[in-house]
């Protein structure tokens, strides 16, 4: 399916429009959720947590909707996210914006939680 949300003089296109894809973000979310997760994300998820407290970092628990490429891996391999703050909460938008420090220490919780998570592995493995 091709979206396309070009805006349009015609009030009634554009919601036309919007019920389309909105009826297909559900349809795609329906479909993504009954695929399931894999069955060591749970792993996954403590080491991001355990990345940011080692990195002195905060986290909060967040359920992301959207269909991002983690919801595809995860059917095949264990995945999850990290999200930096962004500017007054706006994300997937043009206005978004996260600071240079931001991302760097999103860059560093994956980063200790890579590391953290081919240590378990390595030990789990008698490597």
């Amino acid at each position: 399916m091709r979206r396309d949300l070009t805006p349009v003089d015609d009030a009634g296109a554009q919601v036309a429009r919007l019920e389309v894809y909105a009826a297909w973000a559900r349809a795609e979310l329906a479909r993504l959720t009954a695929a399931g997760a894999h069955p060591e994300r749970q792993a996954v998820l403590r080491e991001n947590l355990e990345g940011a407290r080692v990195s002195g970092f905060s986290t909060r628990d967040m359920i992301s909707g959207a269909g991002h490429d983690a919801a595809y891996v995860s059917r095949v391999a264990p995945a999850a996210m990290i999200f930096v703050p962004c500017k007054d909460g706006i994300s997937h938008n043009e206005a978004e914006f996260s600071s240079k420090e931001q991302c760097a220490a999103g860059a560093q919780v994956l980063l200790q939680a890579v590391l953290d998570y081919d240590r378990r592995l390595a030990e789990r493995d008698g490597k």
